[in-house]
């Protein structure tokens, strides 16, 4: 055994008597959900962070995650390579875009057991970088033809097509891509319509307007409460919008953490989100969340969170908390909630209109959570109850493994409900049983 994974190994060690420590003389509280969440007050924990991340097992032949009641799931597409967004072409096919958190030097002791924690959790390593095209032929719910559609990209995320023109959103940037309808490979080279900064939160959603003149890419944060200062995080922790006509873009909100599911509620046209909140403060302060996105409007982030709750650890800008927009759904702490999709009423038995979840999982607190996809029903353009499960299963019962986690989600062409797990490398097909 080398000295890097002894080293390792010890890290893990400590991070583990922590946890148990904590959970001793601090049980976990209830799981801060809802649209008046009861979150704890932080509590800083030093140091070495709470560290706990379940290793990636992937499912066994036959296994699959667990539908609620009234509900059946089966494998759209198998074996793809760490699977995290969807995409619905207008003729049915599906694409699948491939990528993943790349490998990177630690910078500190406990940078470095979180590196080794991800990639035990399959969770960093090295990027695919690819777009997948999967069709469904004969309309059987299983995808028999499988293509690469884009390749040699960086870290791909966000996809989005509008008339003749495929947006992919890179971690470097919006690129834009020539399209011929049917096609099931591209090969042009495409233009940059937007730079960002890579690292960090790398994952850059799209999703276009209804009208479809502007691009909304999500931006996250390069660092957990901008420990490097606030010049590096500029342009970050924001939603931009990509003006299409006049090539322009504009930060449309702030102060949004890592903002990555996008989505339109359609009885009022407004953008939701979802975002996950920062580190360090607890088991359940601050929440992960959903929330409608203002124009303009700062949500927080680095200086305060829900309800302006300032973070005694960040050098504060009073004027900035007074204007923080308190988040509409709280999601759990941790629960690194990524995907979001609007599900109209009837798409599953039994469910209302509201918003599908997919919920990544923590790997930051003493108890896990998330691990699911989850459901939040609306009326009349607001979140109006609390959640319930639409898979669940995803983590085993001791917490040591996980066969899967849930990322992106969206409606299929079929009228099923689609989600990306990139530790089963599976796309999940959720339709009435």
């Amino acid at each position: 055994m080398s000295f890097s994974q002894i080293f390792a190994q010890l890290v893990a060690l400590i991070g583990a008597v922590t946890v148990a420590f904590r959970r001793m003389t601090d049980p976990s509280p209830a799981p801060a959900w809802g649209s008046a969440p009861a979150i704890p007050t932080a509590k800083a924990q030093g140091a070495i962070p709470t560290l706990k991340m379940p290793t990636a097992r992937g499912w066994a032949p036959g296994q699959t995650p667990v539908a609620a009641p009234g509900l059946k799931v089966n494998a759209f597409a198998s074996g793809l390579d760490h699977p995290r967004w969807i995409y619905v072409l207008p003729n049915g096919d599906v694409l699948v875009a491939e990528a993943m958190n790349v490998e990177r030097r630690a910078r500190s002791l406990f940078d470095y057991a979180m590196v080794a924690t991800m990639k035990r959790a399959k969770a960093m390593g090295v990027s695919p970088n690819r777009i997948t095209l999967l069709r469904d032929a004969d309309g059987d719910g299983v995808a028999e033809i499988r293509e690469t559609f884009m390749e040699g990209l960086n870290q791909p995320f966000g996809m989005a097509l509008l008339g003749d023109t495929f947006y992919v959103g890179n971690t470097d940037g919006v690129m834009a891509f020539p399209y011929t309808p049917g096609a099931t490979r591209i090969t042009a080279p495409g233009r940059r319509l937007a730079t960002f900064k890579p690292g960090g939160h790398w994952t850059r959603s799209l999703l276009a307007s209804p009208d479809g003149t502007k691009l909304y890419a999500g931006v996250g944060s390069l660092t957990n409460i901008a420990d490097n200062g606030m010049e590096v995080e500029e342009g970050r922790a924001a939603i931009h919008e990509l003006d299409l006509r006049s090539g322009s873009s504009r930060i449309f909100a702030s102060g949004l953490r890592n903002a990555v599911g996008l989505a339109w509620e359609p009885t009022t046209g407004v953008l939701w989100t979802v975002v996950n909140e920062r580190d360090g403060l607890g088991d359940e302060t601050p929440p992960d969340y959903l929330t409608s996105v203002r124009e303009g409007g700062f949500y927080g982030w680095p200086y305060c969170y829900w309800a302006q709750t300032v973070d005694d650890r960040v050098p504060q800008d009073a004027a900035m908390v007074a204007k923080a927009i308190t988040p509409d759904y709280a999601l759990g702490g941790h629960t690194a909630s990524l995907g979001l999709c609007w599900l109209p009423a009837g798409t599953l038995p039994g469910f209302p209109d509201g918003m599908a979840i997919g919920q990544h999982g923590s790997w930051n607190r003493s108890k896990l959570s998330g691990y699911k996809l989850v459901f939040v029903p609306f009326a009349n353009g607001r979140p109006s109850g609390p959640a319930r499960d639409i898979l669940s299963g995803f983590l085993a019962p001791d917490e040591k493994v996980s066969y899967g986690r849930p990322v992106g989600v969206t409606l299929g062409p079929d009228g099923s409900v689609l989600m990306a797990d990139d530790v089963g490398d599976v796309i999940w097909r959720v339709t009435p049983a």
